[in-house]
């Protein structure tokens, strides 16, 4: 372990009950494909012995709490641990897994404004740069400038999937555009497509603490409630009307469930896009888009993340 922990990175202990250690083990994953270490006692006993043959444990282990499992994570500080942090409590909230999460033994308000030093401008695809509003001192190179304070909410740019989803949103943004964003976090991908000519956007996340985020986001950039709104709710709650592209850069699981509805939202001729999806879930995401009566048009990867977007078959 001495290679992977030293200075650069940053370990995220979870701590859930042992039942949801599997479904907490995958959130944690979607953070960190390349790996995880997961400590569950619940069965040590019996996976000593078939694994060891033998029923000598220490007895350390032995007072280990056996009704809770640490998933342990870690993040090179490059990668904005704080946003990791962030996407992890927003999924297990989603899940109704009950947790507790640490950050490298470092008060998670120190991290809020450690993370920053990591986040710098960056140009995404060919139109847009993501500036942290803290930054004074870019290039925009004729690119539009998305000005962004993530707070703990999820979203600036740097996550593959929030980037594929930008860089997907910048080849089918139209002026006549009209975007619905599921679990809209920061408001990154809302606020992007109104940069990028969208007519209007309309947000919704289970978080109250993104709702208030996002709206400060857009507010930032110029844009208000005639433009961006944004309201509480879970998936589809508080939504009305059709939308000539919808995005959901979520969770594979939540992709899943929410592709049920997202019909009912879409333009016939509309798109939806979606993110999040970790390649290992493909193929139970593209039998629920097969369910649900859509047809992929385009595929993208980055780092073990996909991006798909689809139009009603």
């Amino acid at each position: 372990m001495e290679n992977i922990v030293n200075k650069s990175w940053s370990e995220i202990k979870i701590t859930v009950d042992t039942k949801d250690i599997d479904t907490a083990g995958n959130i944690a994953n979607m953070v960190v494909p390349y790996g995880i270490y997961i400590e569950d006692y619940s069965d040590l006993e019996s996976e000593v012995m078939e694994i060891a043959h033998i029923d000598l444990i220490e007895e350390e282990l032995l007072k280990s709490d056996r009704t809770k499992g640490i998933i342990h994570v870690y993040v090179n500080p490059h990668e904005n641990p704080m946003e990791a942090v962030s996407f992890i409590r927003d999924r297990l909230k989603n899940e109704n897994i009950h947790h507790t999460i640490d950050v490298d033994n470092c008060a998670t308000e120190d991290w809020v404004n450690n993370w920053k030093q990591y986040f710098h401008p960056m140009p995404i695809g060919k139109k847009l740069l993501i500036r942290p509003t803290w930054e004074d001192e870019y290039d925009a190179e004729g690119r539009k400038v998305l000005h962004i304070e993530p707070g703990l909410a999820f979203g600036t740019g740097s996550h593959p999937t929030t980037k594929l989803c930008l860089e997907t949103l910048e080849k089918h943004i139209t002026g006549n555009s009209t975007v619905l964003d599921i679990g809209c976090g920061s408001g990154i991908l809302s606020i992007a497509s109104l940069l990028l000519g969208a007519k209007s956007a309309f947000g919704v996340d289970i978080d109250s603490l993104a709702v208030k985020t996002a709206m400060a986001n857009a507010e930032e950039n110029g844009f208000d409630k005639r433009q961006f709104n944004v309201v509480q709710g879970n998936l589809s709650d508080n939504v009305s009307g059709k939308y000539n592209v919808v995005v959901a850069n979520i969770v594979a699981d939540i992709i899943i469930e929410f592709n049920k509805d997202v019909g009912r939202f879409l333009d016939d001729d509309g798109i939806y896009i979606t993110g999040g999806i970790i390649e290992s879930r493909e193929d139970e995401v593209l039998y629920s888009f097969k369910q649900n009566h859509f047809e992929v048009l385009e595929r993208f990867e980055e780092k073990g993340w996909l991006v798909f977007v689809l139009k009603k078959a």
